[in-house]
């Protein structure tokens, strides 16, 4: 890092905007695997507490990379970088007082805990969407699964290339036993706390 910086303090702080919105401000993080409804789960809670009137954005793993990272590929090198880059920009909009709610295969461990670093503990919400292999092949909805079958994926996160699921996590969804309807209702009632701005 350059000498020459030096970090500039606003007026206006986290909390400051946290009592605008009435409600705190963190960073919800979705891990699994591709196919798993990562993305589709975050969406409709995202849906979910906009109309609660809750201050949320979502930053979705193929939206960024077709964007900020679309210059960074899938080796494990990248991906690291891929998932500071995103841990980064999350915690800019938790701090401009947005529920941030992010979705990314993120498939190592000690990515996943930089995040939680850089974001910081009490900000980082690690939920688990714990759906199989099998039944993510089944799905297979972008048809990834197939090519990564037929070797013309590199690096495929549950085919060529590790997940290392979380050991604890905020909360586990299990979507092979849970509609989308409940799995949204579960994670709801789990922010209901979260949420609470006590200033």
């Amino acid at each position: 890092m350059s000498t020459n910086i030096t970090k500039h303090n606003y007026h206006i702080t986290r909390n400051d905007h946290n009592r605008q919105n009435g409600h705190n401000s963190f960073v919800i993080w979705f891990t699994g695997l591709s196919g798993s409804g990562k993305s589709t789960i975050a969406n409709n809670l995202e849906k979910a507490l906009f109309h609660k009137g809750i201050k949320t954005y979502s930053l979705d793993g193929d939206n960024i990379r077709s964007g900020l990272n679309k210059g960074l590929t899938f080796s494990l090198e990248d991906r690291k970088e891929n998932n500071r880059r995103i841990a980064e920009v999350a915690k800019l909009f938790m701090d401009a007082g947005i529920v941030t709610v992010t979705a990314f295969i993120s498939p190592l461990k000690q990515d996943r805990e930089e995040a939680r670093k850089i974001i910081g503990e009490s900000n980082f919400l690690e939920i688990y969407v714990n759906t199989p292999l099998s039944i993510c092949e089944e799905r297979d909805v972008k048809g990834l699964y197939k090519k990564a079958r037929a070797g013309e994926i590199e690096n495929f996160t549950g085919i060529s290339s590790p997940y290392e699921a979380p050991e604890e996590p905020a909360l586990e969804i299990r979507t092979q036993q849970m509609s989308i309807n409940e799995s949204i209702e579960k994670i709801t009632e789990y922010l209901k706390v979260k949420l609470k701005n006590n200033e």
